[in-house]
């Protein structure tokens, strides 16, 4: 991984700051690296010592890195920093040209743009001035004041209305969203000593054994299982921001193995349907969106939500909706179909479906109503009608799924529907 181009590290004390400095680096990129961590490289640097790079490079691998899609970003960040580490700048200054000969000429792979992009945003956020001709033993200070707050208003905020900097960072924060849910009870049942219910067919077996003298009760419960979680993601023209944010936010969930979930299936529909389940598998988030967005040729196009969930019905309705699927439905529903044929797609849906839930980012104006015609033909057959316009409704989920009762603002919208 590592290649065999000797360090050039300053012995003057100035190697610990290049270590914060790029644990920062990694941090940009996306990986968990906190104050702890950086501690633990220092100290372990310090401990183990080096004569070459591969040494250096395998001891703050195995303090940065805890996951194994994070090699391949490490990998790329300590080939970029440690080049020439001497002050920030001048760092930054070097690798510029390298930096854009691997965006330029090579195209750039998922995890070497986002290790190029996190060295770079030091340039636009401005670093700390070096004076010339100084020692260069000034502290370094990184004010995080504002991060708190920053991050707060960022959840509420609109991801249409974010700029490019303000998106990224929004798309860091759904990297570490989770979406957990309960399990199912099934009617089958699983050997239980601390069951609530008696096993009496076990019971009599052990006392088969016994000359027929019972002399524990056997118990059971009801045998606990995993529902699936299946994405209907519109990705026309009037949801392209939001789609972008919701698939980074479905990349997050799928990935994540301790949320619940037995499988996660994602499907884009704009004028076709088009499932990107097995691209989600994929580690890195870049690479995964990029292999969706190519599979998917109908981005930004027109809506025809009635025509690809009959399609979604017919052709994968009975191998992903079994046993209890949770439906997520992400669309503003401006429908360019037969409205008709909607509701009934949708209410063949809701039947197959142990919940369904939708995410509507128009719900984000005070003064909604379900006027138009493809609204007012799903919103009948939804069990949550919810808002899907920034990071908190996003985080809003947790609520539907953990509540059955939760309607969200389904009995208002059905409300002015009915007085509409």
């Amino acid at each position: 991984m590592a290649e065999q181009i000797p360090l050039d590290i300053p012995e003057d004390g100035k190697l610990t700051h290049n270590i914060v400095w790029f644990a920062r680096a990694l941090r940009k990129a996306g990986l968990p690296v906190g104050p702890g961590r950086t501690l633990d490289a220092i100290r372990a640097v310090e401990a183990a010592g080096f004569t070459e790079r591969a040494d250096f490079f395998w001891t703050l691998h195995a303090c940065f890195v805890s996951r194994p899609e994070h090699r391949a970003v490490f990998a790329q960040v300590f080939r970029l920093y440690w080049r020439d580490p001497r002050y920030m700048e001048h760092m930054m200054a070097m690798m510029l040209p390298a930096i854009r000969g691997v965006q330029e000429d090579r195209g750039a792979k998922a995890a070497e743009r986002r290790a190029a992009e996190a060295l770079l945003d030091g340039v636009d956020r401005g670093l700390p001035d070096q004076p010339e001709g100084e020692g260069g033993d000034d502290e370094i200070r990184i004010d995080a004041s504002q991060t708190a707050s920053g991050e707060e208003r960022l959840r509420t905020l609109d991801f249409e209305q974010m700029t490019t900097a303000e998106m990224a960072e929004a798309k860091r924060m759904l990297a570490r969203m989770t979406l957990p849910v309960n399990p199912i009870r099934s009617r089958r049942t699983v050997a239980d000593p601390r069951g609530t219910r008696a096993d009496w067919r076990a019971t009599m077996r052990a006392a088969l054994k016994n000359g027929g003298e019972v002399h524990d009760f056997a118990r059971k419960n009801r045998r606990l299982r995993w529902p699936n979680l299946v994405v209907l993601c519109d990705i026309s023209g009037s949801m392209s921001q939001y789609s972008r944010a919701a698939l980074h936010f479905l990349h997050a969930v799928s990935n994540h193995k301790g949320a619940g979930w037995a499988r996660v299936h994602a499907f884009t529909f704009g004028t076709r349907l088009t499932n990107i389940t097995r691209h989600l598998a994929t580690r890195d988030v870049d690479a995964a969106l990029a292999a969706a967005g190519a599979e998917a040729q109908d981005w930004e196009g027109g809506t025809r939500i009635g025509d690809c969930l009959h399609d979604f019905n017919r052709d994968w309705g009975r191998r992903v909706l079994g046993q209890g699927a949770v439906v997520l439905v992400i669309t503003d529903g401006l429908e360019r179909g037969d409205p008709d044929r909607l509701s009934r797609e949708m209410e063949r849906l809701h039947l197959s479906a142990r919940r369904v839930i939708w995410l509507n980012p128009l719900l984000r104006w005070e003064g909604f109503a379900p006027r138009a015609q493809g609204i007012r033909a799903m919103l009948p057959h939804v069990d949550s009608f919810r808002a899907g316009h920034n990071i908190a409704s996003l985080q809003g989920l947790a609520t539907a799924l953990a509540d059955s009762r939760d309607t969200g603002e389904k009995t208002r919208a059905i409300s002015l529907l009915s007085a509409g």
